[in-house]
């Protein structure tokens, strides 16, 4: 009897992450070990940087791997595309909690205008979206994978 209670037990984080490509997936399993820890954030981080091709070639410029810090210049780089400003805004909210780069200028009306870049529509609305919900997933698995009381009773 004892061998069956933790039957599902070795099933429990067999969850699929889905990549955009090859590239991704051989990314973010090369650079999660970079970091100094292997937790949901940068499990987050990580996958969002690995998403496209700029990101990747850029990824020293946009996060220090031994410090654990973002380097929110990078948005203002020449390397930046709207599609790789995307990526790298979802990333750091991922990763911070919150919208670093609004703080790199004392202009109002400046962290304004970027603050507004890190808003669901303005991040979602993109070709990225599917992948960005993979990021939100390895960040909040504790939501996304949970099951409802309610809906085992129902």
């Amino acid at each position: 009897m004892a061998a069956n209670t933790a039957k599902g037990a070795g099933n429990k984080d067999t969850r699929t992450i889905t990549f955009k490509s090859k590239e991704h997936k051989d990314f973010y399993k090369e650079y999660l070990q970079k970091c100094r820890y292997q937790d949901v954030y940068h499990k987050a981080l990580v996958y969002c940087l690995g998403i496209g091709q700029d990101t990747r070639v850029n990824v020293n410029r946009i996060y220090d791997f031994k410090t654990g810090c973002v380097k929110t210049e990078c948005l203002r780089e020449g390397w930046q595309t709207s599609g790789s400003a995307k990526i790298v805004r979802m990333a750091f909210n991922l990763y911070c909690n919150g919208t670093p780069s609004v703080y790199d200028t004392e202009d109002v009306d400046e962290q304004l205008k970027e603050f507004r870049c890190y808003t669901v529509e303005d991040l979602f609305c993109c070709g990225y979206a599917r992948y960005f919900w993979e990021a939100v997933k390895l960040r909040y698995p504790e939501y996304c994978f949970y099951v409802d009381m309610e809906d085992l009773y129902a």
